[in-house]
């Protein structure tokens, strides 16, 4: 096999690891992933085939992956960092561990508003958080709009993943982004106020909710939506589907993302690496793993997407994603103001 899994990091107590087994070489790229889906395999092999470069990986949470290239510093193996958010990508950021790259490939191929401005780090799919209502609550849509979930109309209705969780951050930040610090933190108090029950538990268990009859709207990303209709179709015929804000900004979309190390010691291994996740053959691949969407127009989306492309349009909002990151200590602060557990 053209890639070669060296060794498997499950949790933070695994970053004592030996390095030896991923030592530099010629000819060669190390990964330190926090993605796990089948699809990547097809990815690394083809990059091979094109390249020559053998695709070395190490797999783990993106926390632990950070806290590893940190602790390794100028002895980390590790070339190329791959993880999701773009808040989780500010965190390796401000760790100190990643590299700017210039290329001119990858700024004519991605979009601005999923690249760091400076080349930290690229995003290469998009995943898209929405909301759920319950249908059989609801006969129509309740609200078009983040924004409307504040609304005292939805009091005691709202299931949504607590503020520790990254995906909740980003929202918020994008709030910041686009309304100030002031007017999001009022949105976080009204949001608060409607909640249906303390938050607890993943985004399945938000749409789960719905389904279930414990809240009549709900927030989670899309593709646990997609999970349910393939494997609880039943559940999931009982829950709608909002993409908000379609008559304004468009949906807030995060990114899975890559960035080169800054001590690795492939550095123009991993520069053609992320060059690669940005061509029309890695573009259908990387996103598939995970039911994500391209950020390269016309690349192409998966089966289930287009089908789910079906209940809404998808505008999506080009605020640039690094400012999730920028904003995500401000945002942690208002959810710790407003009570948002």
């Amino acid at each position: 096999m053209a890639t070669r899994a060296f060794r498997t990091v499950l949790a933070t107590a695994a970053l004592a690891l030996s390095t030896s087994a991923v030592a530099a070489a010629d000819g060669a790229v190390n990964i330190y992933s926090a993605r796990h889906y089948p699809q990547d395999e097809k990815l690394f092999s083809e990059f091979t085939e094109r390249t020559g470069i053998e695709v070395n990986t190490l797999s783990g949470g993106s926390d632990a992956l950070i806290q590893r290239i940190k602790t390794e510093g100028r002895n980390t193996p590790a070339d190329v960092l791959v993880t999701v958010d773009a808040g989780r990508l500010w965190r390796a950021e401000q760790a100190g561990i990643l590299s700017n790259v210039n290329s001119e490939r990858l700024s004519e191929r991605l979009p601005a508003s999923v690249r760091h401005p400076e080349g930290a780090w690229f995003g290469f799919s998009r995943r898209m958080r929405l909301i759920f209502y319950s249908k059989e609550h609801y006969d129509a849509p309740p609200v078009t709009t983040y924004e409307g979930l504040a609304d005292d109309k939805l009091a005691g209705e709202v299931c949504i993943r607590s503020s520790g969780n990254v995906y909740n951050q980003s929202l918020l930040a994008s709030l910041i982004a686009h309304h100030g610090a002031e007017k999001a933190e009022t949105w976080a108090a009204g949001v608060v106020d409607n909640f249906a029950r303390e938050p607890q538990g993943g985004d399945t268990d938000q749409i789960a909710g719905v389904a279930a009859g414990v809240c009549g709207v709900a927030v989670a990303n899309h593709y646990y939506y997609l999970r349910m209709l393939e494997k609880n179709p039943d559940l999931a015929e009982k829950v709608g589907v909002i993409f908000p804000n379609q008559d304004g900004r468009g949906v807030h979309a995060n990114v899975s993302g890559a960035a080169v190390v800054k001590h690795g010691p492939n550095r123009q291994n991993a520069v053609r690496f992320l060059a690669f996740l940005a061509s029309d053959f890695a573009q259908r691949y990387f996103p598939a793993g995970n039911n994500e969407y391209p950020v390269v127009a016309d690349a192409g989306i998966t089966e289930d997407l287009e089908a789910f492309k079906e209940l809404g349009s998808v505008k999506i909002d080009d605020v640039n994603v690094a400012l999730y990151g920028e904003h995500q200590p401000q945002a942690q602060k208002i959810f710790d103001r407003v009570g948002w557990k």
